[in-house]
C-alpha cells in the first residue's frame, strides 16, 4: 500500500461535493494530512513571534481571529469562511451506500493549543457568565511541548489525548455547506474519543467519499464547554479502506481504552435536573464552575475554559420524567 500526504495547500472551508479531489487513493492507502487550527495558524503565529502572554487574557484583535474565522489573504481557497480543512481524498471504488472505513493511526499535535470563551459565543454558559468574562473575551495559550502534558497554571496540569474536530464526507447535495454543524457523513462532531487506535465508520453519499479533516485538539472534555477544546495544528495520519458490505446512516466509531490516567484519582461532580438536558447541562456546568472558583481560586474565565478542555458531560438519567439528569464530572488528577 502507499503512503501519500497533503500538506496545507490543499486546506478548503466548506463542504461541497463539486471541489475536485486534492489527491486520489486506492482503498488501504495511507494518507498523511497537515492540519490549521480553528485561528487558521493565527495563535502558532503570534506565538513564535513573542506577541502573546502564557498563559493570559487576549485583546479583541487575535479573539475576532479565532471567532470569526478571518483568515490571511490568499492562504486558504474554497469561498465562504468555515473551518480550514485539509482535502478532499478521493477513494478509488467507494460508491454511495458504502461505508469508509478510516482508521486514524496517529494524531501529532504542534508546540502551541489554545482555548478560548466570550460572553456572546457558542459555548454552553456564554451568556450566563457574560458579567464576570472580559467583554473582549479570554483565551489561554498552551504549551504542548512536553508531549503528554501540558500545564493550565502551577498546580494544575492535564495529559493530552489530541484527535480531530473534524472528519468527514462530501454530502450529495449540491452547493457549499457550512463546517460547523456535524451531519450524517460526519464532520465537526468533536468526538474526544477518536484518537489514534480508533476507527471511524462514514457513510459515502458521492463518488469517491472526497474526505477531509482538520480541526485538531490536544484534549478537551465531553461537550467542548465553552466552544473550543485545547485547539491546535497538527499533522494526522490516516488509513482509508472501503466497505462494500456495511451500510450505516450515521457515523459510528470504535475507540481504544481511554489513553491517558486522567480520571485515575476519580472526580468532583456537579448536576442538573430539568426537563430540558441543555438547561440540565447549563445548571451541572454553572454548579461545578462556581465550585473550582471556590474550592481552587481560579478565576471565572480561567474555570470555563479549564472545563471546556477537561470536564466530561454525562447524560445521567433520561426516564424520570419530567426532569432529564446531566452530571458534568471534573477528574481530581489535574490537581497537584
Amino acid at each position: 500500500m502507499t503512503t501519500h500526504r497533503l500538506g496545507r495547500e490543499s486546506i478548503h472551508t466548506v463542504w461541497d461535493a463539486s471541489l475536485p479531489p486534492a489527491l486520489r487513493v486506492q482503498p488501504g492507502d495511507t494518507v498523511v494530512l497537515d492540519t490549521l487550527d480553528a485561528s487558521y495558524g493565527s495563535v502558532a503565529r503570534r506565538v513564535q513571534a513573542g506577541e502573546l502572554p502564557l498563559p493570559g487574557h487576549l485583546g479583541p484583535d487575535l479573539l475576532g481571529v479565532i471567532s470569526a474565522g478571518v483568515y490571511p489573504p490568499g492562504e486558504l481557497t474554497g469561498g465562504q469562511r468555515g473551518h480550514p480543512l485539509t482535502g478532499p481524498v478521493f477513494v478509488e471504488g467507494a460508491r454511495p451506500g458504502d461505508t469508509l472505513a478510516v482508521e486514524l493511526l496517529k494524531v501529532e499535535p504542534a508546540a502551541w493549543g489554545w482555548t478560548a470563551c466570550r460572553p456572546d459565543g457558542i459555548g454552553l454558559l456564554d451568556r450566563l457568565l457574560a458579567p464576570e468574562l472580559p467583554a473582549d473575551g479570554y483565551v489561554h495559550v498552551w504549551d504542548l511541548r512536553g508531549g503528554t502534558h501540558a500545564q493550565f497554571l502551577p498546580g494544575i496540569r492535564l495529559p493530552l489525548a489530541p484527535f480531530p474536530g473534524v472528519v468527514g464526507l462530501a454530502l450529495a447535495e449540491p452547493g457549499a455547506h457550512s463546517t460547523s454543524p456535524p451531519r450524517q457523513v460526519g464532520g465537526n462532531m468533536d468526538i474526544r474519543q477518536l484518537v489514534a487506535g480508533s476507527t471511524l465508520y462514514l457513510p459515502v453519499e458521492v463518488e469517491g467519499g472526497l474526505l477531509s479533516a482538520g480541526d485538531l485538539h490536544a484534549a478537551q472534555g465531553d461537550g467542548e464547554l465553552s466552544g473550543t477544546g485545547i485547539e491546535m495544528e497538527g499533522r494526522l495520519t490516516l488509513r482509508l479502506s472501503v466497505l462494500k458490505d456495511r451500510p450505516i446512516a450515521t457515523p459510528q466509531f470504535r475507540a481504544p481504552p481511554e489513553p491517558t490516567d486522567l480520571w485515575s484519582a476519580g472526580s468532583y461532580a456537579a448536576t442538573g435536573h430539568a426537563p430540558d438536558l441543555m438547561d440540565a447541562a447549563r445548571t451541572a456546568l454553572h454548579g461545578l464552575i462556581v465550585h473550582v472558583t471556590r474550592e481552587y481560586g481560579l478565576s471565572v474565565p480561567q474555570a470555563y475554559v479549564l472545563s471546556s478542555a477537561c470536564v466530561d458531560l454525562r447524560i445521567s438519567q433520561i426516564v424520570d420524567a419530567p426532569n432529564y439528569t446531566v452530571s458534568a464530572l471534573l477528574p481530581l488528577s489535574i490537581f497537584g
